[in-house]
């Protein structure tokens, strides 16, 4: 239910923009490409996984004025084992769905904008150990700051540090870096 949510917003973001292209030149989709780097906070667990993560994001959004866009994301993280001794081993990866808003400040010299991120995803840990598994989801809200670049009128590099409240049982928040390119059509 939650996946065809979210399709169905990056349908209308991709409408909205089809539609709005007559009226304003502020409405144009873009799509992104993002490594991640995350540090996950674990509470009270015995047996504690490692705490870094790294993913690839794919971002598809829009901008709504020229100093704000509407973004939606899919994150998968690779699987991280954890060792400690012979029995007690685990894998964990994890993926997550979402919205941001941005907000972009741009600053002196042509192309550089520093931005600012609030937004809610919907993440899912999956945790494998040697006599089971675990499969969580949960709902969370994120922000973050950054900068992007604008190499062209289509062409951007971008840099965020985030936050992401999660609040599972075990699994309190992620910190996170991300850096990757943008394609404004």
């Amino acid at each position: 239910m939650k996946k065809t949510l979210l399709l169905a917003g990056v349908a209308c973001l991709f409408s909205v923009s089809a539609n709005a292209m007559d009226m304003s030149k502020d409405f144009r989709p873009y799509i992104g490409l993002d490594y991640v780097y995350s540090h996950a906070d674990y509470k009270d667990l015995a047996l504690e996984p490692k705490k870094s993560y790294n993913s690839l994001m794919v971002d598809v959004g829009t901008w709504i004025t020229s100093y704000a866009s509407l973004e939606a994301f899919f994150q998968q993280s690779a699987e991280v084992k954890s060792h400690k001794g012979s029995i007690n081993h685990m894998k964990t990866k994890f993926y997550a769905y979402g919205l941001d808003a941005y907000g972009y400040l741009p600053i002196g010299c042509d192309g550089f904008n520093l931005l600012g991120t609030l937004g809610f995803a919907n993440y899912n840990m999956k945790v494998k150990y040697h006599d089971g598994s675990d499969d969580k989801q949960r709902m969370g809200y994120r922000f973050g700051i950054g900068a992007q670049y604008d190499f062209t009128e289509n062409l951007a590099a971008r840099v965020v540090g985030r936050y992401s409240y999660i609040g599972a049982k075990h699994l309190d928040n992620l910190m996170e870096v991300t850096a990757g390119i943008r394609y404004t059509f």
